[in-house]
């Protein structure tokens, strides 16, 4: 044996470099550990504590940071269970030695590599770093490949066994558990699962060859059918024939059936032409028709506006009074109102009075009843304990003023820090509309049509474009389009308040153009813009002066210029532009529209946006509409554009000086919140303290005093003062009462007279607002009469231009095509056969060119497929027989090659096969050998029994003791000490036959006596020292028989906290 193996100098010299082996490990709020640092000898380590102190969480540390899986741990499911409770991320980090001629990427990682594995509740992650600390990767390929380049796999129990890997394996008497044992640690499982896998590809790749033989049987059976097709060509020459015939009777039957259409279409003109003079004779009379109900509109207007005159004033007087009676009826409810909350408050003080009384008589009666006890000794020990009290007392509120006065800086700072979250998020949506506003202004300068609609409006113009012919007349629009300002962009604000959506408008001149408009904004995805329908045709309005308002300031009207006559004409007509007043500011604004009363005026707009109308007496002022985007009048778009930016540059600012603020009260918050948690637990611990002395205090003072203490004579007085000025309050609640219900009685009275005055107002009128009524629905009906005649001439106008006309031009225009087209089938025809030719072949048998034209279809279809499929003579056929059959060949080639290949590879496999079961025996034979050795340093020998195919292994034992000289074929037959160490024993032969440079075992000693342990312990740091890698032993017991020495390295855990 010396002479294979190495002296332990020899050993000892080639192992220190000791790359791969285990430097520090660092936990950090892992599992029972909130902050662990460890650091371990290159050789032999024994860490050693009481059951509880983490022993073990420093093996489950090492398999998490190797890359192992929660639940192969078998301590836990998931990794976010590893983190100690209370806390919400977990560290684990180990260092490894990087030193040798087996360093991994020493030029990256140094002398040391660290590997940090950080757990959160909701990720995790793992990182490579240098000997600096420097993050160098943080992909699981680079842990991998650290991993396999030393050999490291946790999940093998001769790498790390574990408290439970070792428990079980300990206990486990299952020979099947002892093969797996076995099979996982020699690395053969690996090797099986891996030829495994080889042996079904093989099968597979034997399947898919069978497969592509399989697929050149079909092509075999197409040579067969090239015989029957020579056979066959002979029919071609037939159908030939058929289709030439059939061409000759369909040449003549398109000269027959151009005869009958040219028949048609002179009937169809003569039906035509029969309806001019009906459309005519329509158009005259409704031209007579229009003339009549215009004369009737102005004499119906006429009458209107003397109407208006008469009761506007009416109106007025009407309004005037139904508001005054509204206000005195809103009054008469508030008084309502006031009264019912008196009477509560009356019923209450009652009660009050009555429940005060009951308790003065409780008090004098219980005053009589109770007597007074007093006891010195009793006393002078309440005394001692209201001492003890006050002196906690005195503490507590110290506590509780430290207290409130941190919860006001806490509240104060969170009060300040959410202020300041508000402004950040204010600015950032003010900079979200402004960055919003430059990208509409650029769009603007590109083209200023989109001021008024976006890229919406011109989609609807392109698509107005599109159906141009759908049109009476072209829409005109969007209106804003249209206008400009006179002088400056000075009222630009106020003007686009006060049109609003009216400058995204367009305008038609009849319904229904509005519907083709509608058509077309839908296919353009634009729907929300106002339609005016409007007259074109009606000149500029000419507004005279007295129907102006009658004031020095401008109009929005005045302010406006459009070359357009229509659109001026909307803005009279539908904006009513020209009684909308601008001003400048709030206060000259109010002036205008509520004090001045300027005739004609119907609205005032500031350049601050505010609207201001009175319609009665009720005067009205409304904000600037947000919605509205203002600025689209503007001539240029430029400085509007730097002021936003310049705008955008100081809110970006405002935004990062707050951010900073911010960080800054983060901060002051959380150190007040820690002083706050101080001071918290300092009170709760004096508030328990004095709860404990309150509670003796009471005790005692309830030996002293069986009942009550007696109330002083003060507190009735009390009570009966309590009682008077309840009574003096409820005098003057009544007091009140009753002027309420005067000042109720009165605007009741106010509200019947306002009432009845309006009634009366509305009697007297009713006949002259009766008659104006009746006069604007007459002048209305007519108005709509004229357009219904209007329309039905420009009805029966288009029918005769674009409908009856184009018609018969039409209808001769196709008469002459027909003509020609007869023309030039008479001349094909007579070049295909001569008409003699036809007849005599009895015609057409009474097909239609339809019919005829099928056939030939038909027959020259089949005649293209039997040409195509049998146009090859027969010497092609015999060479496409060749080709074929070459081409077969070459793939049965190619395939029988396959198959070649196939054979050599499973000739490998087997070859393969046959070397790993030679190697597996060889395997079983070293671990009985290296077994027994390991037995007879305690005097024992042993055998073990594997075998392969039923996956068991069986250890035999043979104690020295035993005079029987009996084997023990079941370990469980042992003692738990003698179980343990035969088990440790076959742990060390496997571990002799596997490579690592650090291993690990937990509570590898659990049942061992004395003895065995003192002599296993001297077998594992013998086996270790010799061995060469880096070991790892913990244990619970007591580890002073092992010899110190420089290799040796001993530490012991903290108790664990009770």
């Amino acid at each position: 044996m010396s002479s294979s193996r190495l002296s332990s100098d020899q050993i000892y010299g080639a192992q220190r470099s000791g790359a791969g082996t285990i430097r520090r490990i660092r936990l950090e709020n892992f599992m029972c550990h909130s902050s662990l640092e460890i650091e371990l000898g290159e050789w032999v380590n024994f860490i050693t504590g009481q059951n509880g102190s983490g022993k073990s969480a420093i093996l489950t540390a090492l398999c998490i940071a190797f890359g192992c899986r929660a639940k192969d741990t078998q301590r836990a499911s998931k990794l976010k269970e590893f983190i100690k409770t209370g806390c919400s991320y977990a560290i684990v980090q180990v260092e490894i030695k990087n030193e040798g001629v087996d360093a991994f990427k020493p030029e990256i990682y140094g002398d040391t590599i660290i590997i940090e594995r950080r757990i959160s509740d909701s990720t995790r992650s793992s990182v490579l770093k240098d000997h600096q600390g420097k993050k160098v990767a943080s992909h699981k390929e680079d842990l991998r490949e650290l991993v396999e380049h030393f050999n490291i796999d946790v999940e093998n129990p001769c790498v790390i066994m574990s408290q439970d890997k070792s428990r079980e394996f300990l206990h486990s008497g299952n020979d099947k558990d002892k093969f797996k044992f076995f099979f996982k640690a020699t690395l053969l499982q690996q090797v099986d699962e891996l030829l495994q896998s080889i042996i079904k590809q093989l099968k597979d790749a034997y399947a898919l060859v069978d497969e592509l033989e399989n697929l050149i049987r079909p092509i075999q059976l197409e040579l067969s059918g090239l015989q029957e097709k020579i056979e066959n060509i002979k029919r071609v020459e037939q159908i030939s024939q058929e289709v030439q015939l059939l061409k000759k009777k369909l040449a003549w039957s398109w000269v027959y059936d151009a005869d009958r259409e040219l028949q048609k279409q002179r009937e169809n003109i003569e039906k035509l032409k029969g309806r001019i003079p009906t459309c005519q004779a329509k158009i005259d009379s409704t031209l007579d028709k229009l003339e009549k109900l215009q004369e009737c509109f102005s004499k119906k207007k006429v009458l209107v506006a003397s109407l208006v005159e008469k009761t506007s004033e009416v109106r007025k007087r009407k309004d005037e009074l139904w508001d005054a009676f509204c206000l005195a009826r809103k009054e008469k409810l508030e008084l309502e109102e006031e009264q019912g909350r008196c009477t509560k408050q009356i019923d209450k003080f009652l009660n009050d009075v009555r429940t005060l009384e009951e308790q003065v008589r409780d008090i004098q009666e219980k005053h009589i009843r109770n007597t007074q006890a007093e006891e010195s000794e009793i006393e002078e020990q309440i005394k001692e304990l209201e001492c003890a009290v006050d002196h906690v007392k005195s503490i507590l509120s110290s506590l509780k003023d430290d207290e409130n006065t941190l919860l006001e800086h806490v509240q104060a700072e969170t009060d300040a820090l959410k202020k300041i979250s508000d402004e950040i998020k204010y600015y950032e949506k003010r900079q979200l509309e402004i960055d919003h506003q430059i990208r509409d202004l650029r769009l603007h300068q590109t083209n200023r049509v989109t001021a008024f609609g976006g890229d919406g409006v011109l989609r609807l113009l392109r698509a107005i474009e599109r159906h141009h012919r759908r049109f009476t007349m072209p829409p005109i629009g969007p209106t804003g389009a249209h206008v400009t300002l006179v002088n400056g962009d000075t009222w630009a604000p106020a003007v686009e308040q006060a049109i609003g959506k009216l400058l995204n408008a367009f305008i038609v001149t009849n319904s229904r153009d509005a519907s083709a408009l509608r058509e077309c904004a839908k296919e353009a995805r634009y729907n929300y813009f106002p339609i005016v329908i409007h007259n074109f045709s009606r000149p500029r309005l000419i507004i005279p002066n007295h129907l102006l308002p009658q004031t020095n300031h401008p109009t929005t009207l005045s302010v406006l210029h459009s070359d357009n006559p229509t659109v001026f004409n909307v803005l009279v007509d539908s904006g009513k532009a020209e009684r909308q007043v601008l001003v400048k500011d709030y206060i000259m604004g109010k002036a205008v529209a509520f004090d001045q009363r300027i005739p004609n005026l119907m609205e005032v707009f500031t350049l601050d946006g505010f609207r201001m109308f009175s319609r009665g007496s009720v005067q009205t002022i409304l904000p600037s509409n947000k919605k509205l985007s203002i600025g689209r009048l503007r001539g240029s778009f430029g400085d509007q554009l730097k002021e936003f930016e310049r705008h955008a540059s100081n809110v970006q600012q405002e935004i990062e000086q707050r951010k900073s603020r911010k960080r800054e009260s983060e901060r002051e918050l959380q150190d007040l919140s820690s002083r706050l948690n101080n001071v918290k637990r300092r009170r709760l611990g004096v508030e328990r303290d004095l709860t404990a002395k309150s509670l003796k205090l009471q005790d005692v003072q309830n030996l002293r005093v069986a009942d009550a203490n007696v109330l002083p004579e003060s507190t009735t007085n009390e009570l009966l003062q309590e009682i008077s000025d309840v009574k003096m309050e409820i005098q003057g609640k009544e007091a009140l009462l009753e002027m309420l219900r005067e000042r109720m009685k009165r605007a009741e009275e106010k509200a019947t007279t306002l009432k009845l005055s309006f009634e009366n107002l509305g009697e007297s009128t009713k006949g002259e607002i009766e008659a104006f009524q009746k006069a604007e629905e007459e002048l209305t009906e007519i108005e709509k009469e004229i357009n219904n005649a209007a329309a039905s001439k420009e009805h029966y106008k288009n029918v005769m231009n674009n409908k009856v006309l184009p018609l018969i031009k039409e209808a001769e225009a196709q008469y002459l095509e027909l003509e020609n087209s007869r023309k030039e089938s008479y001349r094909k025809a007579s070049v295909i056969c001569p008409e003699s030719e036809i007849e005599a072949l009895e015609g057409l048998d009474g097909s239609t060119t339809e019919q005829l034209s099928a056939k030939l279809k038909i027959l020259n279809k089949r005649l293209t497929h039997e040409s195509h499929q049998y146009s090859e003579s027969i010497d092609d056929l015999r060479m496409l027989y060749e080709e074929k059959k070459r081409r077969i060949s070459r793939k049965l080639q190619t395939y029988k090659a396959f198959r070649e290949r196939l054979d050599a590879c499973q000739k490998a496999l087997d070859l393969r096969w046959k070397k790993f079961q030679r190697n597996a025996s060889l395997l079983r034979r070293e671990l009985t050998w290296q077994f027994n050795g390991h037995l007879g340093r305690k005097g024992i020998s042993g055998h073990i029994k594997v075998s392969y195919e039923e996956k068991t292994l069986s250890v035999e034992v043979k104690m020295p003791q035993d005079a029987s000289s009996g084997i023990v074929r079941d370990t469980r037959g042992l003692s738990g000490g003698e179980r343990s160490f035969s088990t440790l024993c076959f742990a060390l032969a496997l571990h002799d036959m596997t490579e690592a440079p650090f291993r690990a075992m937990d509570e590898f000693d659990v049942f061992m006596d004395a003895v065995s342990r003192k002599i296993s312990l001297d077998t594992l740091v013998e086996f270790a020292l010799a061995q060469g890698s880096q070991w790892i032993f913990i244990t619970p017991h007591d580890i002073s028989m092992v010899k110190h020495g420089e290799r040796i390295k001993k530490q012991q855990m903290a108790a664990p906290r009770s």
